[in-house]
């Protein structure tokens, strides 16, 4: 053998050796270096999940009345891989349709289309909210299965939208109650892990990994009767007044609860997809306005509270044209023209000159505790997302015309729930009011995990004598002896472009 030959023999063994020790530095890379990612790979391929999807928790008013809840929805489907897994396809895909077709009352040629057409090989829809035969009779058919979920219904349609919200194709919550809560009220899903064959078919369960666990139900404060007279009163005033906006709150004064929230425009939840997304702000909450002269009983009870004003002296009222350095020039609505006025004859009247002048009394510190301690310029809290602050300045940003025009209702911006929190401090004796919306939470069972209590009577905005003078006293002047009845009460409840009563 000549030397080309021995070169030639050894070059072909060092390659063969090459060869060897790098399949053997693979093989120890892919089992030792790689032993833990293709483990998973291989446990992936061989296993499937069958997810089970929970009841989303009802939300029911004070009497039990569904305001929302979540009904249970079969839906026949195909799946593409199993049906096409023989040769023959589109004999298998036409048989398939054939037989189908009359158990869910659909052409054969529209079943054969949404399979051809479909992206996903493992899924496509055919019949949605099946009857439990349809489904029997489906499950019979190869490559046909049956999925059962759960669709949210709203039984008393946009009556209380609003608050309870809506929620989105997957069940999760979107606006209200139903963003909210939505961890409590969406559960867990539960899952159970099965072997699959090459086509994920079931083959045999292998485990429970997690059990579903329903959502929690949420009973509000609302009542539904409260709410439907609510909403027919605003919906003639805000109509009448041809309003952009209106808004309609009843709650009860002593423990804060919601008995009725009306924002109009407002939309029907059932049919969320067709409506208009500017209805889906709560102007309750939301909107934030100039209050006007609805802010000067606040201020009253703020400035007797004080010991500065009292109920007995007169304030001049400049017979209707107050000027001054640094303030500049105050009128009366409709160049009205008033003298001497105790603070009763104020609110009756409704004169800003006056409520500017007691506004002077108190001064910048004074007025702006009390509007803090009443609530404005901070979130009520009222188990609602979307919340507004409105808008009250730190005193030291203010001028002389902010102490004297905030008195009757301007350079202040509030929500209509914080004026009603104000409203139901002077209602309660001048007690501190939490509003608040949702009374309890039970489980699936009905049992009660969590529930509101009354406000407790502590903490106290204004003397007891100061709330229930402002209320029995004042407030009722300002109905019974303002001129024109029909017309004050028209002043005091709906006012501003806005139309917010």
């Amino acid at each position: 053998m000549d030397d080309k030959s021995v070169r030639t023999i050894i070059s072909l063994f060092l390659v063969l050796v090459v060869a060897f020790l790098s399949l053997a530095a693979r093989c120890f890379y892919v089992q030792y270096v790689q032993n833990e990612h293709y483990t998973e790979v291989c446990t992936k391929q061989q296993r499937g999940r069958l997810i089970k999807q929970p009841r989303r928790g009802a939300i029911l008013d004070r009497s039990g009345r569904v305001l929302a809840a979540s009904k249970s929805v079969r839906t026949i489907f195909a799946e593409p891989r199993a049906i096409n897994d023989t040769l023959n396809t589109s004999k298998n895909i036409l048989n398939t349709s054939v037989k189908l077709a009359p158990i869910v009352r659909m052409s054969a040629t529209e079943i054969i289309r949404l399979i051809r057409e479909s992206k996903n090989p493992g899924f496509v829809r055919i019949k949605v909210d099946a009857t439990a035969t349809q489904c029997d009779a489906a499950r019979q058919i190869y490559g046909i299965g049956v999925e059962t979920d759960w669709r949210r219904s709203y039984p008393v349609g946009g009556l209380a939208g609003h608050v309870v919200g809506f929620t989105s194709l997957d069940n999760r919550g979107l606006s209200g109650i139903e963003l909210q809560y939505d961890d409590k009220l969406r559960g867990s899903a539960g899952q159970n892990i099965f072997f699959a064959d090459a086509f994920r078919r079931p083959v045999q369960l292998r485990q429970q990994s997690s059990a579903v666990t329903d959502g929690v139900g949420i009973i509000l404060t609302l009542d539904s009767v409260i709410q439907q007279f609510a909403r027919s009163a605003l919906i003639e005033q805000y109509e009448s007044y041809e309003a952009e906006s209106a808004v309609a709150i009843v709650a009860s004064a002593k423990t804060g609860a919601i008995l009725a929230m009306v924002s109009l425009p407002d939309f029907d939840p059932t049919d969320i997809g067709h409506q208009d997304p500017n209805t889906f702000l709560n102007c309750a909450i939301t909107y934030q306005y100039e209050p006007g002269s609805v802010l000067k009983p606040i201020i009253a009870a703020i400035a007797l509270d004080s010991g500065l004003v009292n109920r007995h002296e007169r304030i001049y009222c400049e017979d209707g044209d107050y000027r001054g350095k640094g303030f500049g020039r105050i009128g009366e609505y409709s160049n009205h023209r008033f003298g001497n006025l105790t603070i009763r004859e104020i609110l009756v009247n409704s004169s800003n000159i006056g409520m500017a002048k007691i506004g002077q009394r108190l001064g910048k510190d004074k007025l702006y505790d009390g509007l803090r301690h009443f609530g404005f310029g901070r979130k009520v809290g009222v188990d609602l997302p979307g919340e507004a602050e409105g808008l009250l300045r730190r005193a030291g940003d203010w001028t002389g015309y902010s102490i004297t025009r905030i008195p009757f209702g301007q350079e202040i911006s509030v929500t209509a729930i914080q004026m009603v929190r104000a409203f139901c401090v002077l209602a309660s004796g001048g007690r501190s009011v939490q509003p608040f919306l949702v009374r309890a939470v039970v489980d699936s069972e009905g049992e009660v995990i969590k529930q509101r209590h009354s406000t407790p009577d502590v903490g106290y905005i204004v003397k007891p004598e100061v709330a229930k003078w402002i209320v029995s006293d004042a407030l009722v002047g300002v109905v019974e002896e303002g001129t024109g009845k029909k017309a004050k009460l028209g002043k005091w409840q709906v006012f501003g472009k806005t139309g917010t009563a």
